[in-house]
């Protein structure tokens, strides 16, 4: 009966633990991995491992601004494609709603519909980012990157910072 009890007192402190892990990365902060180069060089900047490897940095995603959509110009966020639901981007939010936008590469300007706003990568020459899908909707934004976890040499906050030739007020 010892070992029985054992495992059943085991068994159950590892489902609480495993419920409460899951309610703190659903509400509050989880992890996720960068991978390409298109947040080059803040994220991924092309560091490399002991075997010549690339290493993808891992990042803290912050979701309590999803309460009320609280972004501003410069933040890092993590969002669902909107073409194709399964996969998750890292950009950086340029243009916010009702404000105006133009582009660098081409003539148009643009203004951002209530509850959409407008990212881009860091690295332009490798980004698929609004100027290939347009504004992206609030309500696919998962969180805000604050840190990168992984690896260890590149542990730090995330710097928020704004192109200051894209953005114009309403």
């Amino acid at each position: 009966m010892g070992t029985r009890s054992a495992l059943w007192s085991f068994a159950n402190k590892f489902f609480t633990c495993g419920v409460i892990g899951v309610y703190v990365s659903d509400r509050f902060v989880g992890v996720a991995p960068v991978r390409g180069s298109s947040m080059s060089p803040t994220l991924n900047p092309g560091t490399t491992s002991l075997m010549g490897l690339p290493i993808d940095d891992y990042v803290l995603v912050e979701k309590r601004c999803l309460q009320n959509y609280k972004f501003s110009h410069g933040d890092v966020v993590v969002f669902s494609s909107p073409s194709n639901h399964k996969e998750r981007h890292i950009k950086r939010i340029t243009a916010l709603p009702g404000e105006w936008i133009g582009t660098r590469h081409s003539y148009d300007v643009l203004k951002i519909p209530e509850g959409h706003c407008w990212v881009e990568g860091d690295n332009s020459s490798s980004s698929l980012d609004s100027r290939s899908f347009g504004p992206i909707p609030l309500g696919l934004v998962q969180g805000r990157v604050t840190h990168i976890a992984w690896p260890p040499q590149r542990i730090g906050a995330v710097v928020k910072r704004t192109p200051q030739d894209t953005i114009s007020s309403s």
